[in-house]
């Protein structure tokens, strides 16, 4: 019984850990944009802005720019308690642009459709939060800058397909190494209940065996 209790509780352990690893939720992570484009596609412009605890509540205002080669910065894009185009967009902008930011607001990010060789050039994600703390008011200002540019083909990037097959290696061994600790929890919970079954077979066979085999008869 103790073997088996031990057996269980270990079978019950690497469920657990499978079943937290599911759970674990997405925790705010600074990432980088792509750089690259290509003509025709979406091109998502990453902007992310992690959150501090005592920020959760402030309000956030965005404000995305464009710099082309004329070195003129215009306002394309903003969010201002919901995202929005500027009403002076220039109507080369206008119905290119989607809001692709998180609904908590640590993601403020774009996308541009149907890219054009024309879209080169540098993008700014000017981020400002304002909160308060009782009667104390602060902000805080963040600016990510992407240069993009915009190519006919896309080049063949070997950094993401080497995290791919690393990706399928790491879950294909994942889901081995899951299937034989099933295998043998299971094994070892059959042989133990047989070795039980056993120990009481032997032990219910004693008094047969003693009934048809009595001891010498007691004489006066």
């Amino acid at each position: 019984k103790y073997v088996t209790t031990v057996i269980i509780i270990h079978c019950l352990l690497i469920r657990c850990v499978f079943s937290a690893v599911q759970e674990v939720r997405l925790v705010c992570v600074d990432v980088a944009s792509d750089t690259e484009a290509v003509v025709g596609r979406v091109m998502k412009l990453t902007c992310i802005y992690c959150m501090k605890r005592e920020e959760i509540s402030a309000e956030t205002k965005v404000d995305w720019f464009f710099i082309g080669e004329d070195k003129r910065k215009v306002l394309i894009y903003q969010f201002d308690r919901e995202p929005q185009m500027p009403e002076d967009v220039e109507m080369y902008w206008k119905d290119r642009l989607t809001w692709k930011g998180s609904q908590d607001l640590q993601d403020i990010s774009i996308s541009i459709l149907n890219v054009t060789l024309n879209d080169s050039g540098t993008y700014e994600c000017e981020v400002s939060r304002f909160f308060e703390f009782n009667s104390f008011k602060h902000s805080t200002t963040k600016k990510t800058t992407i240069d993009l540019k915009v190519k006919m083909k896309a080049s063949r990037d070997t950094t993401a397909l080497y995290s791919e097959i690393m990706m399928y290696v790491l879950l294909v061994f994942l889901t081995f190494w899951l299937l034989v600790e099933m295998i043998y929890c299971y094994r070892k919970i059959s042989k133990s209940e047989e070795q039980v079954q056993d120990t009481a077979t032997d032990y219910l066979a004693i008094p047969s065996e003693n009934k048809e085999n009595p001891g010498p008869a007691v004489t006066e």
